[in-house]
């Protein structure tokens, strides 16, 4: 089946204690599609702007990523994102933002995309997610995505979309943040109070923790003894994890649980390089070893 993505395609400037890059290709919907690319069809809806290279449009398109619904302005700039790490790679500082194009966007659903059956809003703000989810027919399932700056300023927008949508995933922070509770059990607690039927709460290298259906499961990360870069990981796990439920077709609880494999495989590629640089190796044949190494690593 198919899965639709709504989110950023962005320059990235980031730096690590591995080194950095400059006005490299990233951006939330960018990660997310080209994880999900592996495992299943995958159309986004974004903007880019002038600037906007034609040799990323084709590394996109060659990873089998619709782009009927990614528009560039012929006027304004990409979206650009400045950020940095330290020792602790679960910590993102943010040192600027740009939004150029995405200060006046508003998400155009193409006709041909609006009956996609599984849909994801990656991070942007509530508003422009709850107009792109008024363009969806009739989905199978909705998730959503937000970050610490819609939680500040817009929270009963955000409260809105997580009632109109199946599910939220977001990393610890912003869970207490939302909620106001530090224990994550309680968290996801309050998540299903505010209209999440799944909230996925993500732990960056201490893995991931889902609930649903009055059950919990938690799952560590994929070992990786040389973390390179983190950005994107958390819209790498939401590619693999939903691109895993499009494939099968199915959001049991015995399914979600096999998402959240996936999703730990496809971020383990994204941290080992910087913007793409690891996932452009992300093939099927690579993805199916790991995840089976995977699966032996966790069997008692």
């Amino acid at each position: 089946m198919s899965l639709l993505v709504f989110g950023s395609v962005a320059f990235d400037d980031v730096r690590t204690p591995s080194g950095s890059r400059e006005r490299v290709l990233g951006g939330s919907a960018t990660y997310f599609a080209w994880s999900s690319a592996t495992l299943v069809a995958t159309d986004l809806v974004a903007i880019v702007g002038r600037d906007f290279p034609d040799g990323f449009l084709r590394e996109l398109r060659d990873r089998g990523i619709g782009l009927s619904g990614l528009v560039r302005a012929a006027a304004q700039d990409t979206f650009y994102w400045k950020g940095s790490y330290g020792e602790d790679l679960n910590v993102a500082r943010t040192d600027a933002v740009h939004l150029n194009v995405l200060a006046t966007w508003k998400p155009q659903v193409p006709a041909e995309l609006r009956a996609a059956p599984f849909v994801f809003l990656a991070n942007d703000s509530p508003q422009n997610q709850l107009h792109a989810l008024d363009q969806i027919a009739r989905p199978r399932l909705v998730l959503c995505d937000t970050r610490d700056l819609w939680i500040q300023q817009d929270r009963p927008g955000l409260q809105e979309v997580l009632r109109r949508t199946d599910g939220v995933a977001l990393n610890d922070a912003e869970a207490r943040q939302l909620t106001g509770e530090r224990n994550l059990l309680r968290a996801a607690r309050r998540l299903h109070e505010l209209g999440s039927r799944i909230a996925i709460i993500k732990k960056g290298e201490h893995g991931a923790f889902l609930s649903a259906e009055g059950r919990g499961y938690a799952l560590p990360a994929y070992p990786i003894e040389d973390v390179v870069d983190p950005t994107g990981a958390g819209d790498s796990f939401a590619g693999g994890f939903m691109g895993h439920l499009a494939l099968v077709g199915s959001t049991s609880w015995f399914q979600l649980k096999q998402a959240m494999l996936a999703g730990t495989i496809t971020a383990s590629f994204c941290v080992e390089d910087f913007s793409l640089g690891r996932m452009k190796m992300l093939t099927r044949d690579a993805f199916d070893a790991r995840y089976d190494e995977f699966r032996a690593y966790l069997s008692p």
